[in-house]
């Protein structure tokens, strides 16, 4: 069993948000496999099912990006689910916007949720897959950009992303992370 986690926050204020990036392709690839993700246990909203012949949970985290970590541990725990089953899927500034790029281990890039996990789980071998946000205007705070919605140019673009996001983990799940890089990674949306 695979647990997926979309990192994101939680409330109205934050839904169509960048930061959420990791909650929206959750929600993509429950909605294409009939997961219902409605479960609130361990700080966070989950459903399992399969995704083809792979038995997955996904979750998103109710804890606010930077706690990030308390949930998927909670969540791993109860599932006796390791490390090696864990795949987060999350923002990132500094790829272009809908690039996307798997990372098998590391540092947290200067991400707060995925600092959190790592904090919490006191190990960072897990598969991430990082979504293009892209950088703010020089004028802003990264912290405030990451906050607010996708423009109409890029809402327009957003859907095809997600869906390519959801496919990418899907074949990353059944065919392995290699896969995934070769087939996602080099080329943009």
């Amino acid at each position: 069993m695979k647990v997926v986690v979309g990192l994101g926050n939680p409330g109205v204020r934050y839904q169509r948000s960048r930061h959420n990036i990791g909650f929206q392709v959750v929600d993509r690839l429950a909605e294409k496999f009939s997961i219902l993700i409605s479960t609130r246990r361990f700080k966070a909203l989950f459903g399992a099912g399969r995704i083809n012949s792979q038995k997955v949970v996904l979750i998103k985290p109710m804890t606010y990006m930077n706690r990030s970590g308390e949930a998927v541990k909670a969540t791993l725990d109860f599932f006796h689910a390791g490390m090696e089953d864990l795949v987060v899927i999350h923002d990132d500034l500094d790829l272009s916007f809908g690039r996307l790029r798997f990372k098998q281990r590391g540092g947290d890039g200067g991400h707060q949720g995925v600092r959190s996990i790592i904090e919490r789980m006191g190990e960072n071998d897990f598969i991430r897959l990082k979504v293009g946000i892209g950088r703010p205007p020089e004028e802003m705070d990264p912290a405030e950009y990451v906050l607010t919605p996708f423009d109409k140019t890029e809402q327009l673009l957003l859907d095809g992303i997600l869906s390519r996001a959801a496919e990418s983990v899907v074949i990353m799940l059944l065919e392995g992370i290699e896969k995934a890089m070769n087939r996602y990674q080099k080329r943009d949306f």
